[in-house]
C-alpha cells in the first residue's frame, strides 16, 4: 500500500470541480482505473475518467453537474448505480466523460457476466477490479488529497510490465469472461506480459467466453486490431484457445502439411505478419480486417497436385464469400464496410499476378474492379510481402512500384477509376428502337470491354460508333433521327 502523493495527477481543472463536490457532500471519493494507470505510465490521458465514491456515485454526479458552469446533464444508470457527466474542458476544447460509481461488492451467477451488486468499501471496490494496474486509486478527500491507494502493488506490476488479477484469476475470469479479452488487449496495447498463473487461467476458462455478447467481444478485438502490433494479441488469443470461439476460420489456417517432401507455409502466422505490416501503413480498421481475412479461403481450396505441389486455386473468391458469414455471425456491419472487406479479399492476388506482366488492359480492368479502393488494395498487397529472402522482397517491391506507376499512367489517360460508360441503356434503346431486353445489357458489356481492353477510348464518339457496329452485327436496326 502506497502513501505517496500524486498531486500532479489531479491538477486538471476537472478535479477541482469534483473535489469541491466531494467536500460539499462529505463523500469519500477517489479517481480510479485507467486514468491513474495511464498517468503513471506517462501516457496521454483518455477523454474519460472514472470516480468511485463510498456512498452514492449518482448523488456525486448530480452535484458535479451543478458545479459545472455549463450545467451539464447527468446520465443515470440505476441498475448499476452509475452516472455519467460530460465535462467541457476549456484547455483542450474537448469533452471529458466523467463516470461515477458507488463503491460496491459483486457476486456472479454461472451464466451471466452481470453481477449482483451491494454497497461496499473502497477495498471491496478495488477487489472487484479486473487487474492490479486498474485497481489503483488516488484520493480526492481533504484528509489525504492526492495519496495513491494501491493494495495490490499495481505500481510494481506497471514497472515490471505485468498483467495480473487482484484476486484468484480463475474467479476473476470465470465471473466476467470479457476480462480475458481485456487482459490480452492491455498486453497488446501496452506491450506487457500476462502473468503465467493468469495466462493459464485464461486457457482453463476460455469456454466461458460463450456467455459474452459478440458485440463486446468484437469491441475488444477491434481494439487489438488497432494496436501498433496486433499479432501480439492475436497470438495470445490463439494460444489461450479464445480465437477458436471468435474466428475459427482463422485458426483453421494454422499448421503446415507435408506430402512427398513438399509443404506449404503456415498461413496463420503469415496472416499475422500481414496484419502487422498493414498496421504500420494504415489506421483503417477495415483494411486491417481485410488483411486478417485475406487468406481464409485457403483452407477450403487447399489441394495437392503431384506436378505442382500445393495449390489454393480461387481462394480469394471463396474467401470473399466467407466474409459476409463472418460479419453476420459477429454482428458486424453488413454495409459498405463489409463490401469493402469483401472486395479487398477478392482482389488480393490480382496485383501480384499482374506484376509479372503489366499490360494496359489488365491495369484498366484492375482499376475498374477496385474503383476508389485501388490504393488501399495496393497497400494490402505490399503488406502481403512476408518473404525472409531479401532479394525476393526487393523484387516484389519493385514489381509493385511498376504496377503503381502503370496505374497512374492509365488513370491519367483513360479515367477508369470512376468509370461511367459513355453510352447509357437509354441511348441504346433510342438508337435501335428497343424495349427493355437482354441485347441492351450485351451491348453495354461490349462497350465496357472494348474500353477496358483499349480497343476504343473512354470517349462518347468512339463508343457510339462501336455501339452501332456491334448492334448491326447483332442484327439490330438503327433508327434514323
Amino acid at each position: 500500500m502506497s502513501n505517496k502523493k500524486y498531486i500532479k495527477a489531479i491538477e486538471l481543472p476537472v478535479f477541482d470541480v469534483v473535489a469541491e463536490a466531494v467536500a460539499d457532500l462529505q463523500l469519500e471519493t477517489y479517481v480510479i482505473g485507467g486514468y491513474v494507470r495511464d498517468f503513471l505510465l506517462h501516457r496521454p490521458y483518455k477523454k474519460d475518467i472514472d470516480f468511485v465514491a463510498v456512498g452514492s456515485g449518482i448523488d456525486l454526479a448530480k452535484k458535479v453537474a451543478q458545479l459545472i458552469p455549463e450545467k451539464s446533464k447527468v446520465q443515470i444508470f440505476k441498475t448499476y448505480g452509475t452516472a455519467m457527466v460530460r465535462y467541457p474542458d476549456k484547455a483542450s476544447k474537448e469533452i471529458i466523460d466523467l463516470e461515477f460509481v458507488g463503491a460496491r461488492k459483486e457476486s456472479y451467477s454461472k451464466n451471466s457476466r452481470n453481477p449482483e451488486v451491494e454497497t461496499g468499501t473502497l477495498q471491496d471496490d478495488q477487489n472487484r477490479r479486473d487487474f492490479t494496474i486498474n485497481a489503483m486509486a488516488i484520493s480526492l478527500n481533504q484528509i489525504n488529497y492526492g495519496v495513491l491507494l494501491d493494495p495490490f502493488n499495481g505500481i510494481e506490476d506497471l514497472n515490471n510490465k505485468i498483467i495480473k488479477t487482484p484476486l484468484d484469476p480463475d474467479i476473476t475470469y470465470s465471473d466476467d469472461p470479457l476480462r480475458m479479452m481485456r487482459a490480452i488487449r492491455f498486453a497488446t496495447q501496452l506491450s506487457f506480459e500476462i502473468e503465467k498463473d493468469s495466462l493459464d487461467a485464461i486457457k482453463r476458462n476460455s469456454e466461458r467466453l460463450k456467455i459474452i455478447s459478440t458485440e463486446r467481444i468484437v469491441d475488444e478485438l477491434h481494439k487489438i486490431l488497432m494496436t501498433d502490433k496486433p499479432s501480439i494479441g492475436l497470438k495470445l488469443l490463439y494460444n489461450t484457445n479464445l480465437l477458436g470461439y471468435i474466428l475459427p476460420e482463422l485458426t483453421a489456417l494454422s499448421g503446415v502439411e507435408q506430402i512427398k517432401g513438399q509443404k506449404h507455409k503456415d498461413n496463420f502466422y503469415h496472416t499475422l505478419q500481414v496484419v502487422d505490416n498493414i498496421a504500420k501503413a494504415t489506421d483503417n480498421l477495415w483494411l486491417r480486417w481485410a488483411a486478417l481475412l485475406h487468406d481464409i479461403g485457403k483452407v477450403p481450396t487447399k489441394k495437392f497436385d503431384k506436378k505442382v505441389g500445393w495449390t489454393f486455386h480461387g481462394h480469394e473468391f471463396v474467401g470473399s464469400k466467407m466474409v459476409k458469414k463472418i460479419f453476420r455471425r459477429l454482428h458486424m456491419p453488413l454495409n459498405e464496410k463489409m463490401k469493402y472487406v469483401e472486395k479487398i479479399v477478392a482482389l488480393s492476388s490480382r496485383p501480384v499476378i499482374l506484376a509479372e506482366n503489366v499490360t494496359d488492359s489488365a491495369v484498366r480492368r484492375l482499376v475498374f474492379d477496385a474503383g476508389t479502393d485501388i490504393d488501399d488494395l495496393m497497400t494490402h498487397c505490399e503488406a502481403d510481402i512476408t518473404t525472409k529472402n531479401n532479394k525476393r522482397e526487393k523484387q516484389y517491391r519493385n514489381n509493385f512500384k511498376k504496377v503503381r506507376l502503370k496505374i497512374r499512367e492509365v488513370e491519367e489517360r483513360d479515367r477508369v477509376r470512376n468509370f461511367q460508360p459513355p453510352i447509357t441503356g437509354e441511348m441504346i434503346m433510342e438508337t435501335f428502337n428497343l424495349k427493355p431486353c437482354r441485347e441492351i445489357g450485351t451491348l453495354k458489356e461490349f462497350i465496357k470491354d472494348a474500353i477496358l481492353d483499349g480497343k476504343i477510348s473512354n470517349d462518347y464518339d468512339e463508343a457510339y460508333a462501336y455501339m452501332i457496329k456491334k448492334g448491326m452485327k447483332m442484327g439490330l436496326t438503327v433508327i434514323e433521327k
